[in-house]
C-alpha cells in the first residue's frame, strides 16, 4: 500500500520518509512523527491503517539530518542506541521536516499529524508553530509540559499512560492546568509506548480505546 518518498524542506535539507494511500479517494491527510526508533515497522503500520481509514498518510523521516534511513525495533540494545537522537534534539530541524511532510499533503485537503513518543511532542509543537493544519494528536510526548506554555492554533488531543515511567501524571496535571483546551485522555495501568504491539508496553485494552478516540477527532475536524 505505502511507498517510501522523498521530501525537500524549507532550507532545501532532502530527507525520506513514507508515504500510504487509499484505495479510494481520501478524506483528507495526516501525517505521521515516529518514535526514537524512526519510520520504522511499527509506523509504516500506522500510516497504513490510516490509508484505509480513507486518509492519505506521510511519516517523514526526522532523523535522517543525523542519519539517513535509521529505524530500529524495541530491544533494550537498540532503545540505547536510538536515544542518541533524543540527547539534543534540533527541535527546529524537526519542525521544518515535519513541514515539509504537510506542504507535500496539503493538495489533498485537510491535513492533521500524530505523533508517538518524541513524535508526540514533536506533534504538539507543530501545532503551535506550523501552518497547514487543521487538528493534533499526540500520544505519550514527554516533552509537551515544556511546550505547555504555546497554545496550539488547532484542535488537540493528548494521550498518555497512568503509569509512565517518563510522564509523571503530575505533568499532566500541568498540561492540563496551562491548556484546558486540549482535549487529554490518561489510560488507567498503562506504561509509556502503549498504543505499539510491537512493544514489550503494549497494552491491547487501553489502543483499542485510544485509537478509535483518534480517529474520531479526526473525523469532527478534518473537513474538506
Amino acid at each position: 500500500m505505502g511507498k517510501d518518498i522523498k521530501l525537500t524542506a524549507s532550507d532545501n535539507f532532502q530527507l525520506g520518509g513514507y508515504r500510504a494511500d487509499p484505495a479510494t479517494p481520501p478524506k483528507a491527510a495526516i501525517v505521521v512523527i515516529q518514535e526514537i526508533f524512526g519510520v520504522n515497522h511499527h509506523i509504516r503500520a500506522v500510516c497504513d491503517r490510516l490509508a484505509n481509514e480513507g486518509y492519505v498518510a506521510i511519516a517523514p523521516a526526522i532523523f535522517d539530518r543525523v542519519e539517513r534511513n535509521f529505524q530500529c525495533g524495541y530491544s533494550p540494545e537498540e532503545v540505547a542506541v536510538a536515544r542518541k537522537f533524543v540527547a539534543n534534539p534540533d527541535w527546529a530541524a524537526m519542525l521544518r521536516d515535519t513541514q515539509a511532510a504537510i506542504d507535500a499533503v496539503k493538495d489533498v485537503g485537510a491535513v492533521g499529524i500524530i505523533g508517538f513518543c518524541l513524535g508526540g511532542s514533536v506533534a504538539y509543537a507543530a501545532a503551535t508553530k506550523l501552518s497547514g493544519l487543521s487538528a493534533a494528536i499526540g500520544y505519550y510526548g514527554g516533552a509537551i509540559v515544556r511546550l505547555a506554555d504555546d497554545k496550539p492554533d488547532v484542535p488537540t488531543q493528548l494521550h498518555f499512560g497512568e503509569k509512565d515511567a517518563g510522564i509523571p501524571l503530575s505533568d499532566v496535571e500541568t498540561i492540563r492546568a496551562k491548556r484546558p483546551e486540549v482535549e487529554i485522555h490518561v489510560y488507567p495501568g498503562a506504561q509509556h509506548g502503549f498504543h505499539c504491539d510491537e512493544r514489550a508496553s503494549y497494552d491491547k485494552s487501553s489502543a483499542d480505546i485510544a485509537w478509535p478516540r483518534s480517529l474520531a477527532f479526526f473525523a469532527r475536524h478534518l473537513k474538506k
